[in-house]
């Protein structure tokens, strides 16, 4: 049995990328995953697909992020869905992974944009942590997936790396609000990983050497590599582990 046998997992922006690398590993550790996603019918039949190659247990959860009522409306299907599985509308574990990047330096930077970005990013995901406190068992977790560009100066993509800073915040305050439940509050920074988000950024090999060069193992990151953290913060060995930013870059710019 794996290490997260009867729990349920939420994952928000799990039909690829690095929601995907993680809708998987939790899955193959016997989590009943949510896959949650925006409107990619073929991405998420991609990623249910292969959870259940793997064995493992899933099903979608659809809500589109950053509009009026989204909350409550990737909560109201959620808990349909688990119904529709046998089970309660608790769930052991949310990861918060969905986001949209955006990049543009301080004079490229519209309110449009900034309005975007912070609505999806940081509002949104404040208030899914709100309505989500009503299903998530004592004892869970909870993990957010950030971006290194909070440590690492990234001016290319300035009002992300803002959203993202925000999100770092709110994992600190949340920590200590939660920690009375026994709810382990954390976050994940990636670097560079090969995700759709960054595609273009690797459409040429100099391209791809200079994304890679960015970390001390001259590699860009795999999905994987986050999603192995992931697991281990969604785990009852990372007990006494939270209010915590884990570095997840790959040593990048050290």
């Amino acid at each position: 049995m794996g290490a997260l046998v009867g729990k349920t997992a939420l994952v928000t922006g799990a039909s690829r990328g690095i929601g995907r690398g993680i809708a998987r590993r939790l899955a193959q550790e016997d989590a009943l995953v949510a896959v949650h996603y925006g409107g990619n019918e073929t991405a998420v039949q991609r990623t249910l697909d292969l959870i259940a190659q793997e064995g493992g247990r899933a099903f979608a959860v659809r809500a589109e992020l950053g509009v009026p009522g989204d909350v409550e409306s990737l909560y109201a299907r959620l808990e349909d869905e688990l119904a529709r599985q046998g089970a309660g509308p608790e769930i052991d574990i949310l990861v918060n992974n969905a986001g949209i990047s955006g990049s543009a330096r301080i004079h490229e930077v519209t309110p449009e944009l900034f309005d975007r970005l912070f609505a999806v990013n940081t509002r949104s995901l404040l208030f899914l942590v709100q309505r989500g406190l009503k299903n998530l068992r004592d004892g869970g977790r909870i993990i957010n997936v950030s971006s290194a560009s909070t440590r690492v100066a990234y001016p290319e993509s300035v009002v992300y790396s803002m959203t993202k800073g925000a999100l770092n915040t709110f994992t600190l305050a949340l920590a200590k609000e939660l920690g009375p439940r026994g709810i382990t509050v954390n976050a994940v920074s990636p670097g560079f990983v090969e995700t759709d988000m960054n595609a273009e950024k690797r459409t040429t090999p100099e391209n791809r050497a200079a994304l890679a060069a960015w970390s001390v193992f001259n590699r860009v990151g795999l999905p994987s590599d986050i999603a192995e953290i992931v697991a281990f913060l969604a785990a009852d060995a990372s007990r006494w582990i939270t209010g915590q930013c884990l570095d997840a870059s790959g040593g990048s710019r050290l």
